[in-house]
Formats: structure tokens, sequence, C-alpha cells
């Protein structure tokens, strides 16, 4: 069945601080939604989905439970009545680890969210207090605990090049994630934008922002480690808004509108490498690499860099890399060919 999220954007409204990477307005591109908007939202939306599809209304962009009682309440109750006259299946609400407790749970069960995602950002304290972040990493994993004791499906969201961060860092924070029972998970390298801490720290030198490259290497291995535990990964990099392409909104940062597709192709490297490793190569073998349908693109790499890349490496004679329907997710596997074959 076809999944349609609704997205309505809540930037800021009920943050209790700014983070030094967060401009939630450069980000969204949204004036703060009220629950007028949010109904005019919901029913452009219903209007251009298919009726089998199955709907969520997600409210994304700001910390949606450290909003007011009353506003908060207010919009989940302009939601609840399209999930309780099945045109909407569930909604989702996006939330910082410090605005979650038992009354909230007992309020978002009452009007029909399934899934919470937390804001995690990182699992070290001394990551998320260079970056303001206001909370610990105990107080992500408290708040998880509850979530999923409750029945909700947790989504853990963590960043990758914060301030202080190092690989290492991230993926202790990706093991704390799964650790943690996430059923999904979204991975933002850094962006900086303007207007805020971090870009006045980039200024003065205090911070290096990441390369697009820098972006890729470090995101491979909380990518890999999130999947093998089964971990839904629904996003790697920032959701393309007109405001992103702004003049001067972005100053730095792993801002790339493919972000997530070259971390993906770079994963399949790393993995089709490994299996080939497996193998007894000869000089100027002959290889087939499988992958599951749906991946050849990821897999062979923009402007074939990874089929180059693994030719090289190898010192191949013939690669041949094909879909097998055999295979399924980020399966692959690495098989030598007869030297006749390999024309």
């Amino acid at each position: 069945m076809r999944h349609c999220t609704i997205p309505i954007f809540v930037p800021h409204l009920g943050c209790p601080c700014q983070c030094s990477f967060c401009n939630q307005k450069t980000i969204t591109g949204v004036r703060p939604m009220t629950p007028d908007d949010a109904r005019r939202q919901i029913e452009k939306h219903l209007s251009t989905i298919p009726s089998d599809a199955e709907v969520e209304i997600a409210f994304f962009g700001g910390s949606f439970t450290a909003i007011p009682r009353t506003e908060m309440e207010a919009l989940l109750q302009i939601a609840f009545p399209y999930v309780a006259s099945g045109l909407v299946s569930s909604i989702r609400v996006s939330t910082r680890p410090d605005a979650i407790d038992s009354d909230i749970l007992t309020l978002l069960s009452r009007y029909g969210v399934k899934t919470v995602e937390l804001g995690i950002q990182s699992a070290s304290d001394r990551v998320l207090s260079a970056c303001r972040r206001g909370h610990t990493a105990d107080v992500s994993r408290q708040a998880a605990e509850m979530i999923v004791s409750r029945g909700f499906v947790l989504g853990g969201q963590m960043m990758i090049g914060l301030p202080s961060s190092t690989p290492a860092n991230e993926i202790e924070t990706a093991r704390a994630i799964v650790a943690m029972g996430a059923k999904e998970a979204r991975i933002y390298p850094v962006v900086v934008f303007a207007d805020t801490p971090l870009a006045r720290d980039s200024a003065s030198g205090l911070y290096t922002p990441l390369t697009v490259e820098d972006a890729v290497d470090r995101t491979v291995a909380p990518m890999e480690i999130l999947l093998d535990a089964g971990v839904k990964l629904l996003r790697v990099g920032l959701c393309e808004t007109e405001s992103l392409h702004k003049p001067g909104q972005v100053v730095g940062g792993a801002c790339h509108p493919a972000l997530g597709e070259l971390c993906y192709s770079a994963l399949y490297r790393k993995r089709m490498s490994a299996e080939i490793a497996k193998l007894a190569l000869s000089e100027h073998s002959n290889l087939k690499i499988s992958v599951a349908p749906g991946k050849l693109s990821i897999a062979i790499g923009q402007k074939r860099c990874n089929y180059t890349a693994i030719q090289d490496e190898f010192a191949l004679a013939f690669l041949k890399i094909a879909e097998d329907p055999a295979l399924t997710g980020l399966s692959v596997r690495a098989d030598l060919l007869p030297k006749e074959k390999g024309s």
C-alpha cells in the first residue's frame, strides 16, 4: 500500500531554547502554523492523495509537545477527526526529549498519535552541551523508554558533524538509538544556517563546517548500524525546500540535493568491496555484483563512480553490476565469472 505523509510544520513553536545549529524558519520556510492553517493544509493534501493510500498527518519542525497545552491540543483537535473518520490512519509528532512526560503521552494517545520522533541528535553529553541542546543524553533515554513502554512507535533523529562531535560519537549515537527501541530514524548532517550561533562560530573559526564529502564519509557507519538493526531509515539529509536555496540562507555545511543518495551509494561501495575481498581474485578477474531490484543506480553511483572505483580498486578486467530478484534490501553478492564470460 502506498504511504503518504501530510506535513504540518510548526517552526520554533514551543521550543524552549535555540540550539547552536537551529533556524527552523529557514529549514521549513514557513511561518508559525495556526489550527486553520493546519486544516487547510490537510484538506489540500487529501484532495490529491489516492483514496487507497495509507495516510498520516505529521507535525514536524518544532518541539510539538513543548507547545502550550491549549495550542497543542487545538492542533490535535484539527487532526484527530481525520483519523476518526478513517481518512487518515495516524498522527506523527516530532519533539524534544525533555518535552515528554506521562501526561503528554496520555494526551497524544487520546488524539490518535502513533509515532513520536525524538530529536536525540547525540548520545554524548559533551556534544549536547557544545551545541546548547539544553538536556543530557540520559533525558533522551528516559523519554524513549516512556514512549516505547506506552506503545508508541519511536523514531530517533541524530546529527552528523555537531560541535565537538567525532565519528566515534556518531557511531555511539546510532547504537544508542537502536538500544532505545527505535523503529525509525533520520540522520541529518549539519547544515550551517545564517543567523544561528553556529554561523557565528563558523565565521570566527570556532567551528569548521562539514564538506559534502565529509558528511558522506561520516554518515555511512551510523547508517549501516541502524539498517543492520532493522531500523527504518526515513531520511538522510534535510528535505529540500525553496528557502534552502534563497541567497544567504545557507552559509556552510552539508547542503546537497541528493545527499541521501550519495550516502547510500557510499554504503554500497563499502559493502561491494567487502564482498569482493572474500573472493580469491586473480589478476584481471571478471566479476559480477548482484544487488536487489531497484538498487542498481545507487549501487553503480552517480556518474558511475562506484563502478569505476571498484574496477580500479581490484584491477578487474570486467565488471558487471546487475539486479537479482532473489536479493532484498541492501544485500550484495559478488561472483567470479569465467575469463571467457568477461566480454
